[in-house]
């Protein structure tokens, strides 16, 4: 997964929520009135177009129908897991967030009034981390203010504790992970290694949102399709690595030290988010964890 220039697979997830926003909001599954900001000229030309050509402007799945979708339901589910843990105070307050992977996520804006301040690690590999930085400063007058702290990490040669630690991490805090498509493209004690950090780094009952793929088994056609195609995600990222079962998944998040607490499929997705007719790639799911005491 080395990244000698900014992540293009991130650039393509950030226009698919670009373009979310030229829907009507009734039907819209992410409002982020920011994803446009960090669009690329490719990019930029590609939302235009879409904007000009009105409702035949559909950002075609040619070849993982329902990808798109997928990718904006994923993310719907995370803010809303976000939106309920920063809206606790107490001794249940939410300290810090952290974004792994974070490509052009905006969160941080988005979600600028109620982080009340509190600081968003996002962690990313150096040339995709500095492109958003110098994005974010030319666009600072469209962009609310909020705290965000970005970690440079050649997860090659590093795992991401100590960058981390040197940006103001606070360890022992309770915190909130976000781990947005990535488990997939790596292996499965990469996987297990990397939620063995996030347990020891954040305090107990801290949350994580991520997804994962998994292999389809109905013996059909669309099933044999999209078993054939896995690898087709290099389109959005590397050749997939690891899957898991969404029934074995709260076994595997236990043995890490983890508690399910949601856990949503393709049909569950479309139900909670999607209210038109779009479809939902059925071979991803994600999941809402705590970390156990």
């Amino acid at each position: 997964m080395q990244e000698s220039a900014p992540s293009r697979p991130a650039e393509v997830v950030c226009l698919f929520r670009a373009m979310e926003q030229r829907r009507d909001p009734a039907v819209r599954i992410v409002d982020d009135p920011f994803a446009h900001l960090f669009l690329g000229r490719g990019s930029t030309a590609a939302l235009r177009a879409a904007i000009a050509a009105g409702p035949l402007g559909e950002l075609p799945d040619r070849f993982l129908p329902g990808l798109s979708a997928f990718v904006l339901a994923r993310h719907r589910f995370m803010d809303d897991a976000l939106a309920d843990v920063l809206a606790r105070t107490g001794a249940d307050r939410v300290e810090q967030v952290v974004v792994l992977g974070a490509g052009y996520d905006t969160r941080a804006w988005r979600f600028a009034d109620a982080l009340a301040g509190r600081p968003v690690f996002e962690v990313d590999f150096p040339s995709t981390s500095k492109r958003k930085d110098d994005v974010a400063h030319r666009s600072a007058k469209n962009l609310p203010g909020t705290v965000v702290r970005r970690v440079q990490v050649d997860f090659l040669a590093e795992t991401f504790e100590g960058p981390l630690l040197r940006a103001g991490f606070l360890r022992g805090a309770r915190t909130f992970v976000v781990w947005e498509g990535v488990s997939m493209y790596l292996t499965r004690n990469v996987v297990k290694q990397t939620l063995g950090l996030v347990r020891s780094l954040c305090a107990p009952t801290s949350e994580l949102v991520l997804d994962f793929w998994f292999l389809l088994d109905a013996p059909d056609l669309r099933a044999a399709a999209h078993r054939f195609s896995a690898n087709l995600l290099h389109l959005l990222g590397e050749p997939v690595l690891f899957g898991i079962h969404p029934e074995d998944t709260g076994a595997f998040l236990a043995r890490a030290g983890f508690e399910l607490v949601d856990l949503a499929e393709p049909a569950a997705l479309a139900q909670r988010y999607v209210r038109d007719r779009r479809a939902v790639y059925p071979a991803n799911f994600v999941a809402r964890a705590r970390s156990s005491g």
